[in-house]
């Protein structure tokens, strides 16, 4: 019988840190911590019908929305973690208005970790898969003093890391450091995440489509034609598609990431900026999905290259396979030729 390597999560990370010139330690233990913090909500989440974390505060996140309770325990983990050791100068996070205040033993820090603590939270007490994103930098401001807004609102191409962990019938941690996508699998019987998806690839090609089709009133004329393309009978571009939304990013997401298809949140006529944040959902997921070979734009332009002007900017998100993504954007640019003749 032929033995399998098991390879943990931290074995992986001293792995790939030798690949890099702006890796060290205290990179490294960023990506340790992250896990940690996946740990611990993995085990709160698992119970969270057993303890009074669900159900909905008092209180409301930076974009007017009614916090969950496990969201903000989740961001409290997060945060908690991140900010043990010093490693981190700044941290921002989609539930707090501003940059998360640190005293002055984060001052030293070199490295920025940006994250939604838990996506998909409206999802939560109905027992669907729910995640965390997050999104790695280097600083911008000189080392010694307090971390500044230049810090956090760099262009997505500046990121030297990103991912996101599910919480789902078992929780998976996927991230890159632009090498590449790796997915690790929590065991929980030897509390280790363990590498289960090694360089993932998404197709070129899916047959999947994911949108809210309850805004298709407000919905572009060219997204709407495009999605009534995707619905039409040809067998030779394998249509229909098949639609599946299931409301919480990180899991529509992954299911693309692997079977290949498109997601989409384009923007509507009551929000023009569509309702993702660029800095703690797109931009982390549109490393990914390029990492293994995807796109993401917001209809104009690649994600990772629009500039940041606000923590809790918002923006149009089309990502997944790269043909899909590139037939999405034809319909678009056919609309405009269009609009301005």
């Amino acid at each position: 019988m032929k033995f399998q390597s098991i390879i943990t999560i931290d074995r992986h990370f001293i792995d790939q840190e030798k690949k890099f010139p702006y890796a060290t330690g205290e990179f490294t233990k960023i990506l340790y911590n992250l896990s940690l913090a996946a740990k611990i909500v993995t085990r709160d989440v698992r119970k969270a019908g057993l303890v009074d974390i669900i159900g909905i505060t008092s209180d409301s996140n930076s974009s007017g929305e009614v916090q969950k309770k496990l969201d903000m325990y989740a961001n409290d983990v997060f945060v908690n973690v991140m900010n043990h050791d010093g490693i981190v100068c700044a941290l921002a996070s989609e539930e707090v208005d501003s940059l998360i205040e640190l005293d002055e033993s984060a001052w030293g820090g070199r490295y920025v970790v940006m994250f939604d603590p838990l996506d998909g939270s409206s999802n939560i007490d109905a027992n669907v898969s729910i995640g965390t994103i997050f999104s790695i930098y280097k600083r911008q401001s000189p080392v010694g003093g307090p971390s500044q807004l230049r810090d956090v609102l760099q262009p997505g191409y500046k990121q030297i890391g990103a991912g996101y962990i599910i919480y789902g019938s078992s929780t998976m941690f996927v991230y890159t450091t632009g090498n590449g996508v790796h997915g690790f699998t929590y065991d929980p019987s030897c509390g280790e995440f363990l590498l289960s998806h090694p360089n993932m690839k998404t197709p070129k090609k899916g047959a999947i489509y994911s949108i809210n089709e309850g805004n298709w009133n407000s919905f572009d004329p060219a997204t709407q034609k495009y999605i009534s393309f995707l619905k039409e009978s040809d067998k030779e571009s394998n249509r229909p598609y098949t639609s599946r939304y299931i409301g919480s990013l990180v899991a529509d997401f992954h299911r693309n990431l692997l079977y290949g298809g498109i997601y989409i949140y384009p923007g509507t006529a009551k929000s023009p900026d569509g309702k993702l944040r660029l800095l703690y959902e797109c931009n982390p997921l549109a490393m990914v999905i390029e990492q293994a070979g995807g796109k993401a734009t917001n209809g104009q332009k690649r994600i990772l290259d629009i500039t940041p002007k606000d923590l809790h900017e918002r923006t149009p998100l089309f990502i997944g396979s790269p043909d899909d993504v590139d037939q999405a954007m034809d319909f678009i640019r056919e609309q405009e030729k269009h609009t301005v003749t």
